[in-house]
């Protein structure tokens, strides 16, 4: 049986809620969903949606980066969104970020999300 280890770092936001950054079993990490929370300040990074999505997408690469990884490592990647019509930026800001092949990847509408966010990531990697 697997040990879990808790994954922190403070290059990423701290955790707003009764939940961990990451937690790894094996060599599967687990990353808990990143909104667009500027880690010194905790304070979001919005202005535009661009703005917020890099930040997501900056958030997960430290904690990948925290459990010995990157975001090369993510196998499965989930994207909650308040509002599909951002999915074109997204798709664009994540082919800033990630190289094929690309993980399998799950979209998804939401009413609402954690501080007003518009969009929040999250997903499993697989480290060697």
């Amino acid at each position: 049986m697997s040990t879990k280890t808790i994954i922190h770092t403070d290059r990423a936001p701290r955790a707003i809620g009764t939940y961990s950054q990451a937690v790894r079993c094996g060599q599967t990490v687990y990353l808990s969903g990143q909104i667009a929370l500027d880690p010194l300040t905790m304070n979001m990074v919005n202005d535009t949606i661009e703005q917020e999505i890099r930040q997501v997408l900056e958030n997960l690469a430290s904690v990948c980066a925290a459990a010995g990884g990157s975001l090369a490592d993510v196998v499965k990647l989930q994207v909650y969104l308040t509002d599909l019509a951002h999915f074109a930026s997204v798709n664009s800001l994540m082919a800033e970020f990630l190289q094929e092949p690309y993980p399998a990847r799950a979209a998804i509408g939401v009413a609402q999300l954690p501080r007003g966010a518009r969009i929040e990531m999250d997903g499993v990697l697989v480290l060697d």
